[in-house]
């Protein structure tokens, strides 16, 4: 990497993807460590800063997450968010106790001494809290600089580089947060804000080139964007090495095979193979009901399928790349990050596969793909496409896959985005999809009793899919898309609308 490095220490907070997030926002490169990292291991990446992440334990509590203390004289910038800036006052000396008052939502916030986080900034400020310790007392050789109801709301010793703050800068209720994380990244760590699309871009050619060398490489294309992305990331790096590899598992939205095959091989001139194996994949998952069985059965289906064309091409392709993102790394699980669902591009991959993987997007976020996208030159249609699991509506039937339910929900999802881009709103939602739950409920249409599959309809609006809001629909589009899928989609006669964020429920309903 050429970029200045920060490191995000994760103990255990639901906002450590979105610290990370917003420290490449300022255009500085960010990754997620976990807290039982060895420091050594952590200052041999030569970060130019140390971000510690808030985290749902007390630091009283037996067991309660720690890190190593010699961090701290390690002269590179300490920064604690809420339990990290907990941990840092009780580590060094400092007193957290539990008052009895803990301090939770927005929060008014005087700035009570001078500092570069809050230089130039509103003496009083509005800030987000969680928690229920509070710092009474700063470490010795520390200064308070701000305050809320609790005596020590900032504290720092910038002799040794090392600051809490005990709000969440990183949200967006906290009034002046990105100014603040700022402050710290350029200002207390002198890093240079040169993480860009292009920097990406020129990155990750250069990687792609050194791992894959001269040898035949394929690529699974889906046709959404980071598979998209992934594949004009590796065809820049090695050209007509390069052959894309395009399954139907008969999974997919209506009409996408054809919208595939169209921007790829006839715009790109990309070298595509269409694999039609919508029975292949129909009957790996006669029976299975669970959804982890369904991701692990349709990633390890995609594998064989994708050496058997690999065998086929005669190219001895040794390479496969996938479109895998962070937050898909994060969910399947890590040391540190507690297992949400496997995706099938990570912890659905069988052992015992032939390819090497070339995962390019693996380390961003998808907002970061579409920006790679854009300078990449691919259509807008492409790039701002809403994300689809990769397992296609296999996710989006709850119960056992059927063709016959496959094709009721490709007909009602193909109405609610139709619905969804008519209304103007495709843009402005993460994700707006139909579900089908393999139940059946009575209605009456024609003065005749019905026994029919019911619609769900999903939307929601997010900025990185780790957290997401049920989104506010206008009463007439719901209106406008509950009527047409009772009147067009047979097997229709119920719609209901979720209003479920994430969490505590996530975004796809397996």
């Amino acid at each position: 990497m050429n970029d200045d490095l920060v490191l995000v220490v994760d103990f255990g907070a639901q906002y450590a993807q979105l610290i990370a997030r917003r420290v490449r926002e300022a255009n500085v490169y960010s990754e997620i460590v976990p807290r039982d990292m060895p420091v050594a291991d952590m200052l041999a990446r030569k970060p130019k800063g140390i971000i510690f992440s808030g985290g749902p334990a007390s630091v009283h509590v037996e067991g309660a997450p720690w890190i190593d203390p010699s961090i701290y004289d390690s002269d590179v910038p300490v920064l604690g968010i809420c339990y990290g800036c907990q941990l840092i006052a009780q580590q060094l000396g400092g007193e957290v106790r539990r008052t009895g008052t803990g301090e939770y939502g927005r929060t008014e916030l005087k700035v009570t001494g001078s500092s570069l986080l809050f230089a130039n900034l509103p003496v009083e400020q509005a800030e987000w809290m969680s928690h229920g310790d509070s710092i009474v007392l700063a470490p010795p050789g520390f200064k308070t600089t701000a305050s809320s109801a609790a005596p020590v709301a900032a504290l720092e010793d910038a002799e040794r580089g090392i600051y809490g703050v005990q709000f969440h800068p990183e949200v967006i209720h906290t009034d002046r947060g990105m100014e603040i994380l700022k402050a710290f990244l350029y200002e207390v760590c002198g890093a240079r804000p040169t993480w860009t699309s292009l920097s990406v871009i020129e990155q990750s050619v250069e990687a792609i080139q050194a791992q894959v060398g001269d040898g035949a490489v394929i690529c699974g294309l889906s046709g959404g964007v980071d598979s998209a992305v992934a594949a004009a990331l590796v065809h820049k790096a090695v050209g007509d090495q390069l052959t894309c590899v395009f399954v139907d598992t008969g999974l997919l939205r209506a009409n996408e095979a054809e919208q595939v095959e169209e921007t790829f091989l006839r715009q790109f001139h990309v070298d595509l193979v269409h694999v039609k194996a919508a029975d292949r994949f129909l009957s790996v998952l006669e029976g299975v009901t669970d959804p982890e069985q369904k991701r692990k059965a349709i990633g390890e289906t995609f594998i064989r399928v994708f050496e058997e064309a690999a065998k086929e091409l005669g190219k001895g392709a040794r390479f496969l790349v996938q479109g895998t993102l962070y937050p898909d790394v994060i969910e399947s699980g890590t040391r540190d990050a507690a297992k949400i669902k496997s995706h099938h591009n990570v912890g659905g991959l069988p052992e015992d596969m032939d390819f090497d993987l070339v995962e390019p997007l693996r380390l961003l976020f998808k907002d970061e793909v579409r920006a790679v996208g854009e300078e990449l030159g691919l259509p807008e249609d492409i790039v701002w496409r809403q994300p689809f699991p990769g397992p296609g509506l296999a996710v989006r039937i709850i119960g056992e896959i059927t063709a016959e339910r496959v094709q009721v929900l490709q007909q009602a999802d193909a109405v609610v985005v139709e619905e969804v881009k008519r209304a103007g709103l495709y843009r402005e939602l993460w994700q707006s999809f139909a579900v089908l739950p393999a139940v059946r409920s009575v209605g009456v249409m024609g003065d005749e009793r019905t026994y029919a599959y019911p619609i769900v309809i999903r939307a929601v609006t997010s900025d990185d899919a780790m957290t997401a809001d049920w989104a506010r629909l206008p009463y007439d589009l719901l209106e406008r898309i509950s009527s047409r899928l009772i009147n067009e989609v047979p097997g229709v006669n119920r719609v209901a609308y979720d209003i479920t964020s994430k969490p505590p429920g996530t975004i796809e309903w397996e």
